[in-house]
């Protein structure tokens, strides 16, 4: 989490997820303690594992990020998730390699840099009425944008950064988008995502909720393929964030291993869930 400064609009999520979890690790026998990912590595002196959680900075400085993990894991730390699935994590084309593992995926078209003529492309090879630009490496829905025939950017418009576009599904907006958040690869508990009125971003920043779900047994099979799929054994935690194509079946949007909100008042048994995780780990 960032240390000094302004808190972020969604900084409550930080509160509600250590809630949640500080309880519970002091029950099995684990005390949590909060570090800024940035503080000098002698403040880590004396910790076993660094659970990595809403380190919500982390895809502006990504290089540096990987350096503080890999020198935390050379001092014998364990770092979770560890820094070589944060490095495969970190950037967004590890959704290829789901979708060559048969994954149901979203189309997409993959850029060095965007402009509104790549829009256009988009537009029509996707025959969409509306497109998603995202970047590569992001989190939280920041620096995203969405485009339409009748609204497309100014022509000279830039991402100005590697970036993915895909076909606006509208189950995003009717439906929601799904989670489905798995420790030490068994499915712990759904969530569904749903919109604020007026946009299409799920999260808190932008008027975005949560309710309860218990997914379907189709749906909850079609993310422990993704689970299957990753090319990493068994992480600690894993969040499956899914949305509904208009053939009906999920496609994964993000396989989250880094720095994700696990949704602890949707999940009441995550801080035990993660706790045995933890102290599998360190066995």
């Amino acid at each position: 989490m960032p240390g000094d400064g302004p808190r972020r609009g969604d900084a409550f999520e930080h509160d509600l997820e250590v809630a949640a979890l500080r309880p519970a690790f002091a029950k099995s026998g684990l005390e949590l303690v909060e570090i800024d990912w940035r503080a000098p590595l002698d403040e880590f002196e004396g910790i076993a594992l660094v659970l990595l959680g809403t380190a919500w900075d982390y895809q502006d400085h990504l290089a540096e990020f990987l350096e503080k993990l890999e020198a935390l894991t050379a001092r014998g730390i364990r770092v979770c998730n560890p820094p070589e699935v944060v490095r495969w994590n970190g950037d967004k084309r590890y959704l290829k390699q789901l979708a060559k593992a048969g994954v149901p995926a979203i189309p997409t078209l993959w850029l060095d840099d965007a402009g509104r003529s790549d829009v256009a492309i988009a537009l029509d090879a996707f025959e969409a009425t509306r497109v998603v630009v995202k970047r590569q490496v992001g989190a939280g829905g920041l620096g995203q944008h969405s485009f339409a025939h009748d609204a497309l950017p100014e022509s000279t418009w830039r991402m100005g950064q590697p970036c993915m576009i895909q076909p606006f599904l509208p189950s995003v907006v009717e439906e929601g988008e799904y989670t489905f958040v798995f420790i030490d690869g068994t499915f712990s508990h759904g969530v569904l995502k749903r919109a604020g009125e007026g946009d299409y971003r799920i999260q808190s920043l932008y008027g975005g909720y949560e309710c309860d779900y218990a997914p379907a047994p189709s749906d909850l099979a079609t993310a422990e393929r993704v689970i299957a799929a990753l090319p990493f054994d068994d992480p600690l935690y894993a969040r499956i964030d899914m949305a509904r194509l208009p053939s009906g079946e999920l496609a994964v949007m993000e396989a989250e291993m880094i720095e994700p909100y696990l949704y602890p008042q949707q999940g009441p048994e995550l801080g035990d869930r993660l706790a045995a995780g933890i102290r599998r780990k360190l066995a």
